[in-house]
């Protein structure tokens, strides 16, 4: 398992310069004590399990309830003011950025938080906020408030979040090993640039048929 951890680490920031400075990542510590959480939680040792996640908190800036489930390759830039709820499902590959939430709505039993799949890449203080699916190789803008599911390959952005295809280029490479928060698309530019289109094409058929009447 360290391993593995020392390696998303070493891949996903281009700052560190050696396997040392691994052991000064907040995200290495609370992925280590949220492994150890969970293996508690499921054991039904609901207290240690919880005492773990809580000093893991405040060492680390990050809070991971021991009963999410996460994927391998997982990783959070920086991550203080970081949040993931207790029903969380977390894919393979995941990048999270700080002050990402991704929290329930109401006092409800059951699911409650989001399910986010694989190479999923979810941007600064973005709030994901209930039982909501964000599909494989999504984008989450930073600063957006998702409350509905966001299908795969699609970007959502704003508040509420609106969602937009992704373009073909951006599709081929993995949200989550990019690491680029500012390159997104955009539905609302996208939304004025069809307008604009149709606009052209009506003012043809108008100008067109301006002559013919003229004829």
């Amino acid at each position: 398992m360290l391993k593995e951890l020392i390696k998303v680490v070493k891949e996903k920031d281009p700052a560190i310069k050696g396997n040392l400075e691994v052991l000064l990542y907040p995200s290495f510590w609370a992925t280590i004590s949220h492994r150890v959480a969970h293996h508690f939680y499921k054991k039904k040792h609901y207290f240690i399990a919880r005492l773990i996640s809580q000093i893991s908190r405040f060492l680390t800036g990050i809070e991971i309830h021991p009963g999410a489930k996460i994927g391998k390759g997982f990783f959070i830039d920086h991550g203080m003011g970081v949040v993931i709820g207790e029903t969380c499902e977390i894919g393979d590959n995941v990048l999270l950025y700080q002050g990402v939430t991704l929290g329930g709505t109401g006092k409800g039993s059951g699911k409650r938080h989001p399910t986010v799949g694989n190479n999923v890449m979810v941007g600064a203080g973005a709030k994901v906020l209930g039982p909501v699916v964000i599909g494989d190789n999504a984008k989450i803008g930073g600063g957006s408030v998702v409350v509905k599911d966001v299908p795969p390959y699609m970007t959502a952005v704003g508040v509420p979040a609106r969602c937009t295809a992704q373009e073909e280029e951006e599709q081929r490479r993995k949200p989550s090993d990019e690491l680029d928060q500012l390159r997104l698309s955009d539905p609302v530019s996208r939304d004025l640039r069809e307008i604009s289109e149709r606009v052209k094409v009506i003012e043809k058929m108008l100008l067109q048929n301006s002559k013919n009447n003229i004829q």
